[in-house]
């Protein structure tokens, strides 16, 4: 131990992107308040902060490189992709809305774990295709879907790309994250080769799998037993009409 004294103060800037969110305030101003926190926090000035987020956003501009698929997106939804996409999903027999997020859950972490993160995302994917398939395979499957039923689906939805992505990236060798994470290691005097780091995040994929697909089963499971109470009141209906009906 080199009995240095850890300065904590700049984990504040989390806390700060947690309250945030929590208060659902402009995500880009909590990111740049965020940061702001934690370098004057760790006694840095505000030019130097300035200095650090202008490098970062220029070293990074290909991460913005998804906007060129968004005119893309808006063109084939304007020529009707989500409702072509629902009636297609709609004449699929077998298809449920939990075997098509589990099936693309699988997907997006494999591509993921080979390095082809940009395949799937929220625009070019999730919002053109995935969640409108989604919706069309659990109203097939269980009748007319409500507003919160629907805007949960495209929760669900976008939650499933998330968990592909973050989980599957990580067992990638040469992702970001895993050579911070060696760096981190090697700064403390532990050597780790990012191989053994990609292969120990195979477990952690495999868990997050399991616990998501069992999250997507038991959302269905609740949307067929609205289906099922919603439709007791009718069958209670016809069975009262029968019963009056003259022998």
């Amino acid at each position: 131990m080199s009995g240095e004294i850890v300065n904590y103060w700049p984990l504040l800037g989390v806390l700060a992107v947690v309250v945030g969110f929590a208060l659902r305030l402009n995500p880009a101003l909590v990111v740049m308040t965020a940061g702001f926190i934690t370098g004057l926090a760790a006694k840095r000035s505000p030019l130097d902060v300035l200095e650090i987020v202008g490098k970062a956003f220029t070293e990074k501009r290909f991460l913005l490189l998804f906007l060129i698929a968004l005119p893309v997106v808006g063109l084939l939804e304007r020529h009707g992709l989500k409702e072509h996409t629902q009636a297609w999903i709609a004449r699929l027999r077998g298809a449920t809305m939990s075997r098509l997020l589990i099936a693309y859950l699988f997907l997006r972490q494999l591509l993921s774990a080979l390095g082809l993160t940009s395949v799937g995302g929220h625009p070019q994917t999730v919002r053109p295709l995935v969640a409108p398939m989604a919706e069309a395979a659990a109203e097939a499957k269980h009748g007319a879907l409500s507003q919160d039923e629907r805007e949960r689906i495209r929760a669900m939805a976008a939650a499933t790309d998330n968990v592909g992505l973050f989980f599957g990236e990580d067992i990638f060798i040469a992702f970001g994250a895993v050579l911070l994470i060696q760096a981190f290691f090697a700064d403390n005097g532990m050597t780790l080769e990012p191989l053994h780091i990609a292969l120990w995040g195979i477990p952690t994929a495999v868990c997050a799998f399991a616990i998501h697909a069992w999250r997507i089963q038991r959302m269905e499971r609740r949307i067929a037993q609205a289906a099922h109470l919603a439709s007791q009141p009718g069958e209670a209906a016809s069975a009262r009409d029968a019963s009056d009906e003259p022998a």
